[in-house]
């Protein structure tokens, strides 16, 4: 499977933290950001030029799309990955890195290029919105699981039940690896959207995904919680806030708390009654 690289010029970080959550919705996988670059990559034949040229011409902002194969881009990924710290809560790294003293939990990945490695203020976020949640003897779904870090968190902090789901066959394979090496294999994965565990309820739900998803998929993930269930979601600009809690509201949901990044936010939810 060959993919597509696709390089803007841009240094302005929050720039580029909007062109991950637009470029997203036209289908791009994986992001790696550079000081002076993003680089966005998408299965070739999943790519259209004009869209992604429209949008990026709406910025003044120059780009290139070059094709390259897996076997390249994924060496050059691993090689700039860097830990990331939760605070003291817990720390993302890979097998390379040393291990930290004085972290509650150590997350070790293999840094593909699937969304989630914590880079991306969503991933903080959500996992600091999780340090406050009880997922003790609950039932939790991951949706859009990327490296499966959020679903390795669940676990770790002592979830009954963990199912990790991702349409992407990188993500899976990556999150197949990434329970394995942190000893979490009580995860189950699967690849496909919600239709995968169509009939299943769950105590809470993560999903650190994008707004155009969390908007298509709204009334599935609230019908899929149990009574008292919670969803934590992330994927959201600051103004996409009133479009998110109005469907939430459509759905029955109410928030609970916000916490927010840069321009980005996290928002949990819970069923209204």
């Amino acid at each position: 499977m060959d993919y597509l690289q696709l390089s803007i010029n841009t240094s302005d970080a929050l720039m580029r933290e909007v062109l991950i959550a637009e470029l997203a919705e036209l289908g791009f996988e994986s992001f790696e950001e550079a000081t002076d670059k993003l680089l966005a990559y998408i299965q070739e034949q999943e790519y259209d030029e004009q869209p992604v040229s429209e949008m990026i011409a709406q910025h003044s902002l120059d780009f290139t799309v070059n094709k390259i194969a897996q076997q390249n881009w994924n060496a050059t990924w691993e090689s700039s990955f860097e830990p990331v710290h939760v605070s003291d809560y817990c720390i993302i790294r890979a097998d390379f890195h040393d291990k930290p003293d004085g972290v509650q939990y150590d997350i070790v990945i293999t840094p593909k290029m699937s969304f989630g490695t914590g880079h991306h203020a969503t991933t903080r976020l959500m996992m600091g919105q999780m340090r406050d949640m009880n997922m003790i003897n609950k039932k939790v779904l991951d949706f859009g699981s990327g490296t499966g870090v959020l679903a390795i968190l669940a676990t770790k902090e002592g979830a009954a039940s963990v199912t990790a789901i991702d349409n992407d066959e990188w993500a899976y394979e990556n999150t197949v690896e990434n329970i394995e090496r942190n000893d979490t294999q009580s995860i189950k994965v699967m690849r496909g959207s919600l239709d995968v565990v169509e009939g299943e309820k769950y105590d809470v739900i993560l999903a650190n995904i994008n707004r155009h998803i969390l908007l298509q998929y709204m009334e599935q993930m609230s019908a899929m919680l149990n009574d008292g269930g919670l969803i934590l979601m992330s994927g959201i600009l600051e103004e996409d806030e009133d479009v998110i809690v109005g469907s939430t509201v459509k759905n029955k949901l109410q928030m609970r708390t916000k916490t927010t990044s840069d321009k980005w936010m996290c928002l949990l939810f819970s069923v209204k009654h």
